[in-house]
């Protein structure tokens, strides 16, 4: 249970990676964690490994490539009672080695429906919720990643392709088999991942703009660093899976273990100085001691007003919402 005077931070995909040791972090800094995942025991158990304490916590059934399960997680969430000081958007799915898209139970390609339109629809359903809480510092914060923004290293990347939304034709096109591209190209199951977290950054920037001045809700993005070993590259060939974390450890620098990425969240979740809206933060590329976070400029198509409201107005077509009075 969480105490009356007590902030409450919902995270996505708190069972494991970032998502868990962020979870750890608020609940050293004071917070309650309500930990919004798909496999409750898996998350009771990772909650117990990383010692959160039991009434730091509660696990709250959630899966995001369901928009029944979405609206579901919202309702249990009011009955609840608690107060919403915060919303974390962490949880992700990367499923490189697909040749094919698998399609989610609403009929959207699953990478896109559960990174992009499964946090939209959340984001959605819970603005009331931070809007109504009392306490005058409420934060809306998604993760963003390197490969999704043109201007970082990892993001120029251009296997298997960099991110392009093109003109949104999937979208506009409804997105339903055959369809799985937002750009409506063929698809390309790594861009699919990065198309979804462009979608991520471009959501955050539209929310800061539609709802900052209105409601005083801080909305950021933020790259906690290279986390090579998290879960999120389950789905990969078990050779990069070993590969991949010793190259950003001894080649490139930018390694970040998951209990430092999971401090960086709880800091712009929580610290003061992370109180101003409408930013990307970033920690950088290469990993030094005490490196301090420094707001990243994102790629011009990260930073497209145009794009990030017409994407805002396919995705509540999408996923069946309307838009809210007064913007």
């Amino acid at each position: 249970m969480a105490h009356q005077n007590e902030p409450t931070v919902i995270i996505t995909g708190a069972s494991s990676g970032v998502g868990l040791y962020a979870a750890k972090a608020l609940a050293n800094k004071g917070w309650h964690v309500v930990m919004a995942c798909r496999n409750l025991e898996k998350t009771e158990k990772a909650a117990k490994d990383v010692q959160i304490q039991p009434q730091q916590y509660t696990a709250m059934h959630l899966d995001l490539a369901s928009l029944a399960s979405v609206r579901q997680f919202v309702e249990t969430f009011r009955k609840s009672g608690k107060t919403l000081n915060a919303l974390v958007c962490n949880a992700a799915v990367y499923l490189p080695l697909l040749k094919e898209p698998e399609y989610s139970e609403d009929g959207y390609e699953l990478s896109v429906a559960t990174n992009h339109l499964g946090h939209f629809l959340l984001c959605h359903l819970l603005l009331d919720d931070l809007r109504n809480s009392p306490a005058d510092d409420k934060r809306l914060i998604i993760l963003g990643t390197v490969t999704a923004n043109r201007k970082e290293l990892g993001g120029k990347i251009p296997i298997p392709a960099p991110p392009d939304l093109g003109d949104l034709e999937g979208f506009e096109k409804g997105f339903k088999a055959p369809i799985s591209m937002i750009d409506g190209k063929p698809f390309k199951s790594g861009k699919a991942y990065k198309d979804s977290k462009l979608c991520n950054m471009l959501t955050s920037r539209e929310l800061h703009r539609r709802y900052h001045d209105s409601t005083g809700i801080v909305f950021n993005t933020l790259y906690p660093g290279c986390v090579a070993d998290t879960p999120l590259f389950r789905n990969h060939y078990a050779a990069f899976r070993t590969i991949f974390p010793w190259f950003q450890k001894n080649v490139t620098g930018g390694y970040v273990s998951q209990e430092l990425s999971g401090e960086r969240v709880a800091k712009v979740v929580a610290d003061p100085e992370f109180k101003q809206s409408g930013y990307h933060w970033s920690w950088g590329n290469r990993q030094k001691e005490g490196r301090e976070a420094f707001v990243q400029e994102l790629s011009a198509e990260g930073s497209d007003d145009a794009k990030a409201k017409r994407l805002w107005e396919l995705s509540e077509r999408l996923v069946g919402v309307a838009s809210m009075v007064g913007t």
